[in-house]
């Protein structure tokens, strides 16, 4: 449990930094592709090792 929590904290940490550099170098543009990529990433962590695995296999 404390090794999630601390993974967690990190992601957090990582979120912050992305967000403060975009805003800082006015990098908006990368904004969706950052969007994008973490609702991939959140997508793929969801679905694996479920029955909509051969699914998403067929699609790609």
């Amino acid at each position: 449990m404390e090794a999630a929590m601390r993974k967690l904290k990190t992601l957090g940490v990582l979120m912050k930094e992305m967000m403060q550099f975009v805003k800082e170098d006015k990098l908006w543009w990368i904004s969706p592709i950052l969007i994008l990529l973490v609702g991939l990433g959140l997508f793929i962590v969801f679905v694996q090792g479920s029955a909509l695995a051969p699914l998403i296999y067929a699609m790609f």
